[in-house]
């Protein structure tokens, strides 16, 4: 195993995620503002699982975004 090629992949995933994660949150926000479905002001549970089923692998992550 290439420790570098598999750090480096890692990361290319994760921004991947992130950038479109984040990109996804903040239309539906902007089109629940936009249908006055929400105020702006709420708060929202969000949860994201990564599965990896060929290493068994299955985590939840949880948490809140605040819009203020």
């Amino acid at each position: 195993m290439n420790g570098e090629t598999f750090n480096l992949s890692i990361r290319k995933f994760l921004k991947t995620v992130g950038v479109k994660s984040q990109h996804e949150i903040e239309q539906a926000v902007a089109a629940a503002l936009a249908a006055r479905a929400i105020e702006g002001s709420e708060s929202f549970h969000a949860t994201m699982n990564l599965k990896i089923p060929e290493l068994g692998l299955d985590v939840h992550f949880s948490s809140t975004i605040d819009l203020g």
